[in-house]
C-alpha cells in the first residue's frame, strides 16, 4: 500500500482486497471478550477534524484504541483554528508533538492531499472525508459490507465484487460518498448506476466509470445492492428540487419499491438517514438495510488501514485463503 489513504482512487485490486480481507481478521476481535490488539502500542494518532462529525470520528477513535494506539482528538471548534489559525500552523503543532499519524476531515477538497504533500508533517494521513472529494473509508466499509452480505464473510476471502450490479440513488452532486464509491466499486469489479434528479448529477460525470439513470424504478429489479444518499441541504445554494414530496415520490425508497428489488438485494446509506424523505422507516428498519451493520463494519475496516499503515504489510493473521490463486 501506499503511505497515506487519500483517494479510493488510489486504491489498486489488490490493494483493495487486502484491506477487505484484513478486515475480516479484525472483525473477529470484536467477538472476543476483550477487543483489544497490541499492534499500535506505543503510537499516537491525531483525529483532525474540521467538520463536525458522529459516526466517522467515533469509528476511529474505537479503530485505534482497539489497536492500542494513544488518541489525539482535535476539533476545529474550541481550538486556535477558531483564532484564524492556519492548516500548515496546526500541522506543524501536531509534528512537533511527534504524532506517528493523522486522520483529517475537511470542508476543503483538496486539504488532506495537500497535509500529505505539504512536507508540513512526516506522518501517514489518512482522508476521513474532504469536502465533496472523497471518503476511502466510507467506500471501503461499504464494499466490506457488500462482500459479507451478497458472498459470504468466509467465501469473500481473497474476492472482488465483479459482475455485482450495485444502484447510488439521490444527492450525487454534493456526495463524497458517492464518488468515493464509484471509484473502488469500479477497481473491485462491479457495475455502477448512478440515479439521480438532472440537477443533481455532477458535471463531468460521462467520464465517470459508472452508467446514469433518471429512472429508480427501471434500475431496482437488477440491482444487487441500491445504496441511499442523504440530500445535503447543508451545502446547497439553490433549489435543487421543486419539493420535499416531489423529490421522496421519485427517488425515495420504500416498502413498494423495496419489493421490486431482487431477494437478496440489499438496501445501504452511508448515514445520517433522512426518514420519511430518502428512505421510509419501514425500509430503515427492515433487516435489508445495512446501515447499522455498515456503522460496526467500519469499525473493522479503519482498523485494517491503520495496520496496514502503521503495523505491516501483511495481513493480521496468516491465512492460505487469503493468497492470490
Amino acid at each position: 500500500m501506499k503511505r497515506h489513504l487519500i483517494s479510493a482512487a488510489d486504491l489498486t485490486r489488490d490493494d483493495a482486497v487486502l484491506i477487505l480481507d484484513t478486515a475480516e481478521e479484525m472483525a473477529r476481535v470484536a467477538d472476543r471478550p476483550i477487543k483489544k490488539l497490541p499492534t499500535l502500542r506505543g503510537r499516537t494518532v491525531c483525529n483532525l477534524f474540521f467538520e463536525d462529525s458522529t459516526r466517522t470520528r467515533i469509528s476511529f477513535e474505537a479503530a485505534e484504541k482497539r489497536l492500542s494506539a494513544d488518541v489525539i482528538n482535535f476539533a476545529a471548534k474550541g481550538s486556535s483554528v477558531s483564532k484564524g489559525e492556519s492548516l500548515k500552523d496546526t500541522a506543524q503543532t501536531l509534528e512537533a508533538m511527534g504524532v506517528d499519524a493523522v486522520v483529517i476531515r475537511h470542508g476543503a477538497s483538496g486539504a488532506p492531499y495537500r497535509l500529505a504533500n505539504s512536507g508540513w508533517i512526516d506522518a501517514p494521513v489518512i482522508n476521513a472525508g474532504d469536502g465533496t472529494h472523497q471518503h476511502p473509508t466510507q467506500a471501503l466499509l461499504d464494499a466490506f459490507t457488500m462482500r459479507r452480505r451478497l458472498i459470504g464473510p468466509d467465501a469473500g476471502i481473497g474476492q472482488d465484487l465483479s459482475g455485482r450490479r450495485i444502484t447510488i440513488v439521490g444527492d450525487v452532486l454534493h456526495s463524497r460518498v458517492a464518488r468515493s464509491n464509484v471509484d473502488l466499486l469500479h477497481t473491485l469489479g462491479a457495475e455502477v448506476t448512478l440515479v439521480a434528479p438532472p440537477t443533481l448529477v455532477p458535471v463531468g460525470v460521462e467520464t465517470w466509470p459508472c452508467e446514469v439513470s433518471y429512472d429508480l424504478d427501471a434500475v431496482l429489479p437488477k440491482s444487487d445492492a441500491v445504496m441511499m444518499l442523504r440530500v445535503q441541504r447543508e451545502r446547497m445554494n439553490a433549489a435543487f428540487f421543486p419539493t420535499e414530496r416531489e423529490y421522496s415520490r421519485r427517488y425515495g425508497l420504500d416498502g413498494d419499491r423495496m419489493a421490486r428489488m431482487p431477494g437478496h438485494a440489499l438496501v445501504m446509506h452511508p448515514g445520517p438517514m433522512v426518514r420519511g424523505m430518502e428512505i421510509t422507516a419501514e425500509v430503515a428498519d427492515s433487516g435489508r438495510c445495512t446501515a447499522v451493520e455498515q456503522v460496526a463494519n467500519g469499525v473493522s475496516i479503519r482498523m485494517a488501514v491503520l495496520y496496514l499503515l502503521l503495523g505491516g504489510n501483511e495481513p493480521a493473521v496468516t491465512n492460505p485463503r487469503t493468497e492470490e490463486k
